[in-house]
């Protein structure tokens, strides 16, 4: 429209016509067509439609909803879809990208009651930079077929790659069973310097136990009372046990609770995509793969933001970083004073 405004008047202009005259004759004033010849035709008013080189196609963003909806990928997180696909050297759109389209379309819920978490002041801080250095346990109920009968599991983790590298599943709390849980670990793994934290259970400072851990030369810490906080990484792995889609509930017997179990570990340790490592396996951060997954996907995200680079304007593409520090309740005024890269989860 400016366009053809400005082309009358020129026509005008030509013909002898004066243009302030010109200009009144179609209701703008001369400023107002000094302002378009110098800053362009384009309605820069708010609300105007605009062409923004960013702005997903239509067929762009059904192809998103496809992809995010599809079983490959409709348990996956936009995280770890993105990661998924620039380490197989494909990118479609960031994960903000991906929430939004799903957003759009009523398609983000919460899926639990969970409550938000709490801030609260940590013991002593336990840093691990590498396997084997720093272990964390507990024991979790786990629910029966019959009110008010439990099974109980004992798990191990190593906070450093969050592989489960320990776990048993009896049918009570035992002190003398949480020993023979280590004695077997101890077979497996040279606990020698090694770091143990858990919670205040009567299982965790049994004599036997404890006795058990100085021979091997582990030293060990606690949790303060009913400050589940302390202990946040093998926390953490319980509430992804129990609010998995995969959890029955309620076991039948023993049995089906430790052949369940079993299978869950694997799984957790060898396909879960961990928000805290990056969006790795337990196993692949264990065996270091974490580093050439991290490559592949910035080399991905640099090659997409060549291909597309009005999408990206003036920021740089997405990093990957391999995180070599990990601490156990950090920011302790006391001691070590490294600072957490990771978040707990």
């Amino acid at each position: 429209m400016k366009e053809v405004v400005i082309a009358a008047i020129d026509n005008a202009v030509s013909a002898g016509a004066r243009q302030n005259k010109a200009c009144e004759m179609v209701g703008i004033s001369p400023r107002t067509l000094q302002n378009w010849r110098s800053g362009g035709t384009e309605d820069k008013r708010k609300g105007a439609a605009k062409n923004v080189v960013r702005k997903l196609t239509d067929d762009e963003r059904e192809q998103i909803h496809s992809l995010c909806t599809s079983d490959r990928f409709k348990d996956m997180t936009p995280h770890e879809i993105v990661a998924t696909l620039a380490q197989e050297g494909s990118y479609l759109a960031s994960e903000s990208t991906m929430y939004r389209v799903l957003r759009a379309r009523n398609m983000i819920h919460h899926r639990s009651n969970t409550r938000p978490k709490r801030m609260v002041s940590k013991p002593p801080q336990v840093v691990a930079t590498g396997p084997n250095q720093v272990f964390s346990w507990d024991i979790t109920w786990l629910h029966t077929s019959v009110r008010g009968i439990f099974l109980f599991a004992y798990v191990i983790i190593d906070i450093f790659d969050r592989s489960i590298v320990g776990w048993e599943v009896h049918d009570r709390e035992d002190e003398q069973l949480a020993r023979d849980l280590f004695a077997q670990l101890s077979k497996r793994l040279n606990l020698k310097g090694a770091h143990l934290h858990s919670d205040n259970g009567n299982p965790m400072k049994g004599l036997s136990l404890l006795g058990l851990l100085y021979t091997l030369g582990v030293s060990n810490s606690y949790s303060r009372p009913r400050v589940s906080n302390d202990n946040p990484f093998i926390e953490t792995f319980f509430k992804t046990l129990k609010y998995s889609t995969k959890y029955p509930g309620r076991f039948e017997d023993i049995h089906q609770a430790r052949n369940w179990f079993a299978a869950f570990v694997h799984w957790y340790n060898m396909q879960h995509l961990h928000s805290a490592l990056g969006y790795v396996t337990p196993a692949q951060r264990r065996a270091g793969e974490d580093d050439i997954l991290f490559q592949k996907r910035n080399q991905t995200m640099k090659e997409a933001r060549a291909r597309y680079p009005e999408r990206w304007g003036n920021r740089s593409p997405r990093t990957w970083k391999v995180n070599h520090t990990v601490i156990l309740n950090p920011d302790h005024k006391d001691r070590v004073n490294e600072q957490p890269a990771e978040k707990v989860g």
